[in-house]
């Protein structure tokens, strides 16, 4: 089978596993209702991020120890977390909207260039047009204030609203609004921009997980 089609299959899977999750968040979110189920999935990603991280640890003994107190400590609180899973579905969203924010908006801050200007000369070879260093600067502060005003929103109607109007935007519209972003930036980044010195979404796409891979340890 050539690469092509695995990608495919395989973008394809990640696709129907974002919607199921998607709707089982919002399932057990907007029912206000205990969930263990709705909790422990609300949990998985937190708990994938520190099982990765305590295997990363070279003493064995610690991160077991490390991994024992986790246990310990989830045991202790389960009674109560089953009972606030939008809660947790809240907390987690809202800390990668504003971690998100801060990662575009750092790079905004001093004499360095911004992030998407970072990702767009690695795209471009190193040389940018005066143009595309202004513009991509300006696609920076608007993801900024993107993911500002989605933990905005988000806050406010986890606060203000029921837990069911709050559960569909966080988690039934969240990634959709994403989507939109990025496709009403290429709109854009097409009117400003001329043909030589624009980048496809794919190539956005690309540059990002370039980003993510040189900023991994």
């Amino acid at each position: 089978m050539s690469g092509s089609p695995v990608r495919l299959f395989r973008l394809m899977g990640v696709v129907v596993l974002a919607v199921a999750w998607a709707v089982a968040a919002h399932i057990t979110s907007a029912s206000g209702e205990p969930s263990g189920w709705g909790a422990a999935l609300a949990l998985l990603p937190l708990g994938l991020a520190l099982a990765l991280g305590l295997w990363r640890v070279p003493q064995r003994g610690v991160a077991a120890l490390g991994a024992l107190a986790a246990l310990a400590l989830l045991a202790w609180l389960w009674p109560l977390l089953r009972t606030q899973v939008a809660l947790l579905y809240f907390v987690q969203q809202v800390g990668i909207y504003v971690m998100l924010a801060a990662l575009f908006g750092r790079s905004l801050a001093g004499p360095g260039e911004s992030l998407v200007t970072q990702m767009a000369r690695r795209l471009h070879g190193g040389a940018l047009t005066d143009r595309q260093a202004s513009y991509t600067r300006a696609v920076t502060v608007a993801w900024t204030l993107f993911f500002l005003g989605m933990a905005t929103v988000s806050s406010l109607l986890f606060l203000l609203a029921s837990p069911a109007t709050w559960s569909v935007f966080a988690n039934l519209l969240g990634a959709p609004l994403i989507g939109l972003m990025f496709i009403g930036e290429f709109l854009v980044r097409c009117w400003m921009l001329p043909p030589g010195e624009r980048s496809t979404l794919a190539d956005a796409v690309r540059a990002w997980r370039q980003h993510q891979s040189d900023s991994t340890p």
